[in-house]
Protein backbone atom coordinates (compact mmCIF):
# COMPACT_ATOMS: atom_id res chain seq x y z
CA UNK A 1 0.00 0.00 0.00
CA UNK A 2 1.45 3.21 -0.48
CA UNK A 3 2.43 5.63 2.05
CA UNK A 4 -0.63 8.27 1.01
CA UNK A 5 -3.21 5.48 0.37
CA UNK A 6 -2.07 4.11 4.10
CA UNK A 7 -2.92 7.30 5.61
CA UNK A 8 -5.88 8.10 4.47
CA UNK A 9 -6.91 4.26 5.44
CA UNK A 10 -5.72 4.71 8.89
CA UNK A 11 -7.79 8.29 9.28
CA UNK A 12 -10.39 6.30 7.88
CA UNK A 13 -10.35 3.95 10.88
CA UNK A 14 -10.11 7.03 13.11
CA UNK A 15 -13.24 8.51 11.79
CA UNK A 16 -15.36 5.17 11.78
CA UNK A 17 -14.15 4.18 15.42
CA UNK A 18 -14.71 7.88 16.78
CA UNK A 19 -18.00 8.42 17.02
CA UNK A 20 -19.20 4.85 18.44
CA UNK A 21 -16.87 5.19 20.74
CA UNK A 22 -17.84 8.60 21.98
CA UNK A 23 -21.86 7.98 22.06
CA UNK A 24 -21.46 4.41 23.13
CA UNK A 25 -18.94 4.57 26.24
CA UNK A 26 -18.97 8.08 26.45
CA UNK A 27 -15.02 8.01 25.37
CA UNK A 28 -12.99 11.14 26.74
CA UNK A 29 -9.03 11.41 26.87
CA UNK A 30 -6.47 14.00 27.90
CA UNK A 31 -2.60 14.85 27.01
CA UNK A 32 -2.64 14.12 23.52
CA UNK A 33 -0.01 16.97 23.07
CA UNK A 34 2.30 14.81 25.39
CA UNK A 35 3.00 12.60 22.97
CA UNK A 36 6.35 13.87 20.68
CA UNK A 37 5.52 14.59 17.05
CA UNK A 38 8.57 13.18 15.46
CA UNK A 39 10.92 10.66 16.26
CA UNK A 40 10.74 7.07 17.71
CA UNK A 41 8.58 7.03 20.77
CA UNK A 42 7.63 3.87 22.80
CA UNK A 43 3.95 4.08 23.95
CA UNK A 44 3.00 1.91 27.15
CA UNK A 45 -0.13 1.67 28.30
CA UNK A 46 -2.39 -0.75 31.05
CA UNK A 47 -4.57 -2.82 29.09
CA UNK A 48 -8.42 -3.79 30.17
CA UNK A 49 -9.65 -4.87 26.63
CA UNK A 50 -9.12 -5.54 23.28
CA UNK A 51 -10.52 -1.45 22.45
CA UNK A 52 -7.10 -0.63 24.09
CA UNK A 53 -5.52 -0.11 20.95
CA UNK A 54 -7.94 1.71 19.30
CA UNK A 55 -8.58 3.80 22.36
CA UNK A 56 -5.00 4.85 22.35
CA UNK A 57 -5.04 5.27 18.88
CA UNK A 58 -7.71 8.12 18.96
CA UNK A 59 -6.01 9.43 21.66
CA UNK A 60 -2.86 9.84 19.73
CA UNK A 61 -2.11 12.71 16.77
CA UNK A 62 0.58 10.41 15.51
CA UNK A 63 -0.45 7.27 13.57
CA UNK A 64 0.52 4.36 15.84
CA UNK A 65 2.65 0.55 15.47
CA UNK A 66 1.11 -1.74 17.40
CA UNK A 67 1.57 -5.35 18.26
CA UNK A 68 -0.50 -8.14 17.76
CA UNK A 69 0.13 -12.28 18.92
CA UNK A 70 0.59 -14.18 15.65
CA UNK A 71 -2.25 -16.64 16.29
CA UNK A 72 -4.60 -13.52 15.64
CA UNK A 73 -2.93 -13.36 11.97
CA UNK A 74 -4.42 -17.11 11.16
CA UNK A 75 -7.55 -15.35 9.47
CA UNK A 76 -6.83 -13.86 6.24
CA UNK A 77 -9.21 -10.82 6.21
CA UNK A 78 -8.36 -10.04 9.79
CA UNK A 79 -4.62 -10.36 9.21
CA UNK A 80 -5.09 -8.06 6.40
CA UNK A 81 -7.18 -4.96 8.11
CA UNK A 82 -4.27 -5.66 11.08
CA UNK A 83 -1.18 -4.92 8.62
CA UNK A 84 -2.92 -2.54 6.95
CA UNK A 85 -3.02 -0.59 10.15
CA UNK A 86 0.58 -1.07 11.62
CA UNK A 87 0.39 -4.04 13.23
CA UNK A 88 3.13 -6.24 13.66
CA UNK A 89 2.85 -10.07 14.14
CA UNK A 90 4.84 -11.34 17.44
CA UNK A 91 5.04 -14.47 19.48
CA UNK A 92 3.05 -14.80 23.01
CA UNK A 93 5.43 -12.83 24.88
CA UNK A 94 6.14 -9.77 22.43
CA UNK A 95 10.05 -9.71 23.22
CA UNK A 96 11.76 -12.75 21.65
CA UNK A 97 14.85 -12.24 19.40
CA UNK A 98 12.16 -11.73 16.84
CA UNK A 99 9.60 -9.07 18.56
CA UNK A 100 12.59 -7.33 19.85
CA UNK A 101 14.24 -7.38 16.24
CA UNK A 102 10.47 -5.96 15.06
CA UNK A 103 9.95 -3.04 17.45
CA UNK A 104 13.77 -2.00 17.07
CA UNK A 105 13.36 -1.59 12.95
CA UNK A 106 10.17 0.29 13.86
CA UNK A 107 12.43 2.54 16.18
CA UNK A 108 15.38 2.87 13.77
CA UNK A 109 11.93 4.32 10.95
CA UNK A 110 11.49 7.03 13.54
CA UNK A 111 7.55 5.19 14.38
CA UNK A 112 5.79 5.59 17.83
CA UNK A 113 5.28 2.06 18.82
CA UNK A 114 2.43 1.22 21.56
CA UNK A 115 3.21 -1.71 23.76
CA UNK A 116 1.20 -3.42 26.87
CA UNK A 117 3.91 -4.19 28.98
CA UNK A 118 1.58 -6.69 31.31
CA UNK A 119 1.69 -8.75 28.29
CA UNK A 120 -2.38 -9.78 28.37
CA UNK A 121 -5.49 -7.89 29.09
CA UNK A 122 -6.33 -8.19 33.18
CA UNK A 123 -8.40 -10.67 34.55
CA UNK A 124 -9.91 -8.36 37.48
CA UNK A 125 -9.13 -4.83 35.51
CA UNK A 126 -5.72 -4.23 37.87
CA UNK A 127 -2.69 -3.14 36.86
CA UNK A 128 -0.33 -6.47 37.21
CA UNK A 129 3.53 -7.00 36.95
CA UNK A 130 4.92 -6.27 33.79
CA UNK A 131 6.71 -8.77 31.85
CA UNK A 132 10.70 -8.43 32.20
CA UNK A 133 11.23 -8.21 28.40
CA UNK A 134 10.16 -4.60 28.18
CA UNK A 135 13.74 -3.38 30.13
CA UNK A 136 15.59 -5.03 27.47
CA UNK A 137 13.91 -3.47 25.13
CA UNK A 138 13.90 0.26 26.61
CA UNK A 139 17.92 -0.59 27.09
CA UNK A 140 18.56 -1.16 23.37
CA UNK A 141 16.13 1.53 21.77
CA UNK A 142 17.09 4.84 24.88
CA UNK A 143 14.08 6.84 23.13
CA UNK A 144 11.40 8.81 25.36
CA UNK A 145 8.76 6.68 26.93
CA UNK A 146 4.75 7.67 27.27
CA UNK A 147 2.46 6.03 29.63
CA UNK A 148 -0.90 6.11 28.84
CA UNK A 149 -3.31 5.56 31.10
CA UNK A 150 -7.19 3.24 30.06
CA UNK A 151 -10.09 3.70 32.47
CA UNK A 152 -13.40 2.04 32.35
CA UNK A 153 -12.72 -0.18 29.03
CA UNK A 154 -12.38 -3.04 31.44
CA UNK A 155 -16.36 -3.16 32.68
CA UNK A 156 -17.17 -2.30 28.97
CA UNK A 157 -15.55 -5.01 27.77
CA UNK A 158 -13.66 -7.38 29.73
CA UNK A 159 -12.40 -10.32 28.08
CA UNK A 160 -14.86 -13.39 28.70
CA UNK A 161 -17.80 -11.21 27.99
CA UNK A 162 -18.88 -11.66 24.63
CA UNK A 163 -20.44 -8.44 24.25
CA UNK A 164 -19.77 -5.05 25.53
CA UNK A 165 -21.52 -3.08 28.65
CA UNK A 166 -22.36 0.54 26.70
CA UNK A 167 -21.48 3.82 29.01
CA UNK A 168 -23.97 5.87 26.31
CA UNK A 169 -23.66 9.91 26.23
CA UNK A 170 -27.61 9.92 26.46
CA UNK A 171 -27.81 7.58 29.82
CA UNK A 172 -26.46 8.54 33.05
CA UNK A 173 -23.28 7.32 33.27
CA UNK A 174 -21.82 4.22 34.74
CA UNK A 175 -18.60 2.49 35.22
CA UNK A 176 -18.31 1.32 31.76
CA UNK A 177 -17.47 4.72 30.32
CA UNK A 178 -14.07 5.24 29.04
CA UNK A 179 -11.16 7.72 29.24
CA UNK A 180 -7.33 7.24 28.50
CA UNK A 181 -4.86 9.78 29.98
CA UNK A 182 -1.97 10.51 28.05
CA UNK A 183 1.04 11.00 30.40
CA UNK A 184 4.26 13.34 30.18
CA UNK A 185 7.29 11.82 27.98
CA UNK A 186 9.82 10.04 30.46
CA UNK A 187 13.77 10.17 29.62
CA UNK A 188 14.78 6.73 28.21
CA UNK A 189 18.13 7.50 28.27
CA UNK A 190 17.62 7.45 32.43
CA UNK A 191 15.25 4.74 32.38
CA UNK A 192 18.41 2.35 30.34
CA UNK A 193 20.59 2.88 32.97
CA UNK A 194 18.46 1.62 35.44
CA UNK A 195 18.47 -1.99 37.02
CA UNK A 196 15.75 -4.39 35.87
CA UNK A 197 14.19 -4.49 38.99
CA UNK A 198 14.51 -0.60 39.42
CA UNK A 199 13.02 0.26 35.90
CA UNK A 200 9.83 -1.96 36.19
CA UNK A 201 9.34 -0.79 39.41
CA UNK A 202 9.59 3.21 38.39
CA UNK A 203 7.63 2.31 35.54
CA UNK A 204 4.41 0.45 37.40
CA UNK A 205 4.42 3.88 39.29
CA UNK A 206 4.33 6.04 36.10
CA UNK A 207 1.13 4.12 34.50
CA UNK A 208 -0.04 4.28 38.10
CA UNK A 209 -0.03 7.70 37.74
CA UNK A 210 -1.57 8.00 34.68
CA UNK A 211 -4.37 5.50 35.19
CA UNK A 212 -5.75 7.17 38.28
CA UNK A 213 -6.20 10.55 35.91
CA UNK A 214 -7.73 8.38 33.21
CA UNK A 215 -10.47 7.51 35.92
CA UNK A 216 -10.47 11.14 37.11
CA UNK A 217 -11.79 11.73 33.68
CA UNK A 218 -14.60 9.52 33.10
CA UNK A 219 -17.82 10.77 32.70
CA UNK A 220 -19.84 10.21 36.03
Amino acid sequence: MHDWLAHLWYEFWKIITFAPLTFGFSYRTQGQRNIPRTGPVLLIANHQSWLDPILVGLASPRHLCFLARKTLFKNSVLSWIMRSLNTAAVDQEGFAREGLRTVLDKFQAGRAVLIFPEGERSWDGQIHPFKPGITLLIKKAKIPIVPVGIAGAWHAWPRWRWLPTLSPLVWPANKAAIAVSVGNPLDGRRYANLSREEMLAELSTELHKVWEEAKRLQRN
